[in-house]
Parts: C-alpha cells; structure tokens; sequence
C-alpha cells in the first residue's frame, strides 16, 4: 500500500485505507514535490495514487520518491482520465481528488473523514482554497484569493463538484462513470460531474473549513485564457444544456447583475466618447491607470519586466494624448503617481513603521489625484451615468474588495477593480459564445462525443 504507513490490524492483515488520495500531473514535479510533503504530514491512514498524464519531467519519479502508487496514461489525455484511471484502481471507500499544485493540511484528510462519519447522507464533498495563495505577486492573490472568497461566500449545500479539493464515495463516483473523458484538457469536468450527481439527487456539501494552498503563480494569459476557453465557454455550454443556473458560487445573481452593467457602462462610455470627446475618454483612461499601477509596484525589472514595460507604455500614451488634445494638466499628477508607487516599491520593504507611512502617503496622494481628475470632467450626463452605473458595479462587489483589501492591502486591492470589471466583460464574451456553440449545435443536431454520450447515459439509469 502506498502513501502513508497502515497500522495493522489485529489478525495482522493491514485494513484498508480510509481515502484514496489521487492526484493527475502533467510536468508539475516542483509543485508535486510539494504537494506529496504535505500530504504526507496528514494524521490518518491514506492511500496515495499519482496519475502520470504523459509528463517529460520528472514528475513520475518524484512521486516514486514519496512511496505513491504512480499510474500513466496511455496518451496524453486531460485530468479527466487521469483521474478515472486512479478511481479504478483506488481501494479507499472515499476517494479525495486534489490537483499537483495544492498543498493539504495535517489535518485535511481526517476532517474529510470526520464529515462523512458524521453524516452518512454525504455523497461528495468540497472545500476551498485558503486566504494565503503561496505565489506572492498580484495576479495570483488576485486570482487565488477570488476563488477562496467565492468559495468561502457559496452554500452548504452545494451546486457542484470541485477536483482541486473534492471527496466522494468510491461507490457514487462509480455508479455515475467518473468524470467526463470528452474534456481533454482541464475544463470543467468537475462541475460537469457535479451536475450530474445533483441531477441524481446526490447530496454535494461544501465545507468552508477544509481548506488547502493553491501553489500556481497566474500570468495575465493564462489567467484570461483559462476562464474564458476552458471554464467560461464550456460551463455556459453545460448550463445550457442541463437548464440549470444555480444561485451560488461564481453563478451568483449580484455576478450576472454585474455583466450586464459592464456592458452598459462599456456602451455609456462609447456614447459619451462621441458627446463630449477626449475630455471625457483620458481623465478615465488616467483613473484606471491609477487603478492598475498598484499591480505594477508588485513587480521588479527581474521578476516580470513585461508588466513593467506596458505600464511605462501606458504612461506615454496618457501624456501624448493629454499633449495632443491640450490637457496638460493631466501629465504632471500621472507621472508623479508613477514616481511615488515606483518609490514606494522600491523603499516600502523595511520596518514595520516604513511600509505604514509609505502606504498613507501614497493612498492619501492617489486619493488627492482621483478627486483632481473628477474635476476636469465634463459636466455632461453620459459623464455622469457612467460613474452612476461604475458607483454600482463597485459596490456590488465591494465586499469582495474589502476581502482583498484585508489580505494584500488596500492598493492592491483598488488595483484589482479594473482586473475585475474585465473579468465581468470576458465573462459576457464566453456565455455569448458558449450560447452561439450550443445553438449551431441544435440547429445542425450534432452528437455529442462518444464519452460524453455515455456518461449522460449512465447518469440516467
């Protein structure tokens, strides 16, 4: 038996585990590594399954090194059948699927046990990721901390399943088929197998306190492609075809309140370009500037100079067009915006008493900018609705920023407005999409694929 050592029983004979452990890879040995320490610090009996999807790492040997029973598939083929091949071969009675990149704690698996002791009714169950993401730069707290936000906000009673820290009896993950194998690359098999086991009337529960650390560090493309390619079109697809919008999770009615509106400031914005001209487009362009260097003052020349470039570009293009259209005004209070976080990044990181002053300062500064902008607007009412309806998106989220702002500081946090109000704008992007997709495929009757077909099939038995 791998994984953690089992005590034996009194005739001698090592029961069975409690949980099976299993964990798809793909050229993740570093984070690997780190997930199987921390697994191994778990308290309670384990069984420990790593399903090898084909890496050209060393991923399959790290695991080797941590005693876990290492699996591969025949072909590169997703996290979907990685998985189901792990299932199949597990022993557990409950079945706990985490992914390479996160990191248990000691008591995580005795806590997934203790659940399903105590409620025999529990079919699956899920957690969440903790409110300390290890990859420090802001796109990954930004990132990792909304998933925990959103997680730790969802029901107890839960809509779906979740794979990044998801339990579930061997028997009920068998009875439905496992996760869906026409997913290839990871999607949103997860949700998909979530959807299926509620349709059968499984009993999903989120508990808030299991909690686990997401060890991705997020670029910009990865991030944007991500939700929109392999969770945003595909989930839209999934809602649609199984009518079901739950009021939970990133589904929530305040989030699709909140696409709706970006696109109405998007269109506001448009209108009031054509009425009242650059004097309206580059003060906000100079806002949100302002917004976003806060994401700049988390990077170094060294660590990721490409964010550093595009600020500086963004720079030079507010003070040409603030030259071009007369509004000098503008080019003394950016530059020394950008000076004074440039300054604060470079000499914040001392004592305790340093990074505090630094920090009024500077928000004090940036506050003292934002109202100087808002006066050289035009009085125009497009100018007006536009801020009316900016007003509403933020504060349907505000509780979200004040989330962020209590783990990574309140510039970060404004920094993450923008960031945000995208994520609502590429969200419309993929249900448009995804709606379009699953008409064509109406209207031409196309089949599903084979796999997918079968696990529709079975769910109905």
């Amino acid at each position: 038996m791998s994984g953690k050592e089992i005590p034996s029983s009194i005739s001698g004979t090592p029961p069975a585990p409690l949980i099976s452990v299993i964990i798809p890879v793909y050229n993740s040995a570093t984070y690997l590594r780190q997930c199987l320490q921390a697994l191994q610090q778990s308290t309670i009996p384990y069984e420990c399954i790593v399903v090898d999807d084909r890496s050209t790492d060393s991923s399959a040997d790290v695991a080797r090194q941590f005693g876990a029973k290492v699996l591969s598939t025949d072909r590169r083929s997703g996290p979907a059948h990685a998985r189901n091949i792990g299932a199949r071969e597990a022993s557990g009675g409950i079945l706990y699927f985490i992914d390479a990149d996160v990191c248990v704690e000691p008591g995580t698996l005795r806590r997934i046990h203790a659940n399903f002791e105590e409620d025999p009714g529990i079919d699956a169950l899920i957690g969440s990721y903790d409110n300390s993401p290890q990859a420090q730069d802001f796109l990954s707290q930004y990132k990792n901390l909304m998933h925990c936000y959103t997680h730790q906000r969802g029901k107890r009673q839960a809509c779906t399943f979740w794979s990044g820290c998801g339990a579930i009896r061997r028997e009920v993950f068998l009875e439905c088929s496992g996760f869906d194998e026409s997913y290839g690359r990871p999607a949103i098999e997860d949700i998909e197998l979530g959807y299926r086991l509620k349709r059968d009337k499984k009993k999903i529960v989120l508990d808030t306190e299991l909690q686990v650390k997401h060890l991705k560090a997020w670029s910009f493309t990865s991030l944007v492609k991500t939700d929109i390619l392999d969770r945003g079109i595909p989930w839209t697809e999934l809602i649609l075809r199984d009518k079901n919008l739950p009021n939970d999770l990133n589904l929530q009615l305040s989030q699709r309140v909140s696409v709706a509106l970006v696109y109405l400031l998007i269109g506001v914005a448009a209108v009031g370009a054509i009425y009242a001209g650059a004097t309206f487009i580059l003060p906000l362009l100079a806002l949100f500037f302002l917004f976003l260097i806060g994401y700049e003052t988390e990077s170094t020349w060294q660590q990721n100079p490409k964010a550093v470039i595009g600020t500086i570009v963004l720079v030079a293009v507010i003070v040409a067009l603030a030259f071009f259209t007369g509004s000098y005004w503008l080019v003394p209070p950016v530059l020394l915006a950008y000076l004074l976080l440039f300054l604060r990044h470079r000499y914040a990181y001392g004592s305790e008493r340093r990074r505090r002053m630094t920090g009024i300062f500077c928000g004090v500064y940036l506050l003292f900018v934002i109202l100087f902008v808002l006066t050289y607007l035009p009085n125009n009412p497009f100018v007006f609705a536009f801020f009316v309806i900016f007003s509403i998106v933020v504060a349907l989220n505000s509780q979200f920023y004040v989330f962020l702002a209590g783990r990574t500081g309140r510039l970060l946090a404004l920094a993450a407005i923008p960031f945000h109000l995208l994520f609502h704008f590429y969200n419309g992007i993929s249900f448009a999409v995804g709606l379009a997709r699953h008409t064509l495929q109406r209207v031409f009757k196309r089949e599903p694929p084979p796999e997918r077909k079968r696990m529709a099939a079975s769910s109905n038995r």
